[in-house]
């Protein structure tokens, strides 16, 4: 059977001298394996967006490269190297100088309730986010994790009890070349400066305990992010990063929140519905 050849509008040349930094593909899912601190992989479902320059003199891009490219890796491990080689088969495939990726999942880790010691597997949000050009590689590990904060001031003015609620710690990390961060480290840095932290299953003698170690650790949404903040910058592991808390209000009809950014602009992993 023979092909009929067909014209490719997209390669030809453009006037304009406009150069596109970014062009791509977004809200693509695709199952990949995530590599678990300890050993293991997960299967997820990440919802991708992959792009590249397009030079000026370019009318185009191709888009079907960005989908085969984004196939070869259904289901193949991906975590820092694999993120940088698949920007370098995407420049290569575009002919580009730089490239982008974001693959955003739920991840799940299981944890056990503090006194009952049951086992449960707590969600979330993360995404790895990649840009690769001449100068080299970089990564981004972004992290939204939700901890209870039960307010300093409530608890101090208060014949008895505390106003608390749950805030959610929107943490985005450019890990340092040749470094390995975790995600589940990142989380249980981030766990450890609420008031106390969230499970997914509690039994009564948990729900006891949460609520004490809440009210015995009172914190302001200022005092998490400065903690958070505290710790990034003693991490060898991280070189930039940015900070947000967000604190869903219980007392009020408004919500609160702090945000923190050392060279790196605020980014926290897309929420997956």
């Amino acid at each position: 059977m023979q092909i009929e050849m067909m014209a490719d509008v997209a390669a030809g040349a453009d006037r304009r001298g406009i150069t596109i930094q970014q062009v791509g593909i977004t809200e693509m899912h695709l199952p990949i394996r995530v590599a678990r601190k300890g050993g293991g992989q997960d299967t997820v479902v990440a919802r991708i967006a992959l792009a590249a320059d397009l030079h000026h003199e370019a009318r185009g891009t191709h888009m079907s490269r960005f989908v085969a490219i984004l196939n070869e890796w259904r289901e193949r491990p991906v975590s820092y190297h694999e993120v940088e080689a698949i920007l370098q088969a995407t420049r290569q495939a575009l002919d580009a100088d730089v490239a982008h990726i974001t693959l955003a999942f739920k991840y799940f880790i299981a944890k056990q309730a503090p006194i009952s010691g049951i086992e449960s597997l707590m969600d979330y949000d993360v995404a790895f986010h990649g840009r690769g050009d001449d100068e080299g590689f970089r990564f981004v590990l972004a992290v939204r994790a939700p901890v209870t904060a039960l307010c300093p001031c409530s608890k101090e003015i208060s014949a008895y009890g505390a106003h608390n609620q749950r805030a959610i710690v929107s943490c985005t990390v450019e890990v340092s070349p040749g470094k390995i961060l975790w995600i589940e480290d990142l989380v249980e840095m981030v766990e450890a400066q609420g008031s106390a932290p969230l499970y997914p299953l509690l039994k009564r003698e948990d729900e006891k305990y949460v609520t004490e170690l809440a009210y015995d650790h009172p914190q302001f949404v200022e005092d998490i992010l400065r903690d958070v903040v505290a710790l990034l910058r003693a991490e060898a592991r991280v070189s930039r990063f940015s900070v947000r808390v967000d604190s869903h209000e219980s007392i009020h009809n408004h919500n609160v929140y702090a945000l923190h950014e050392e060279g790196l602009p605020a980014h926290p992993a897309p929420t997956q519905d």
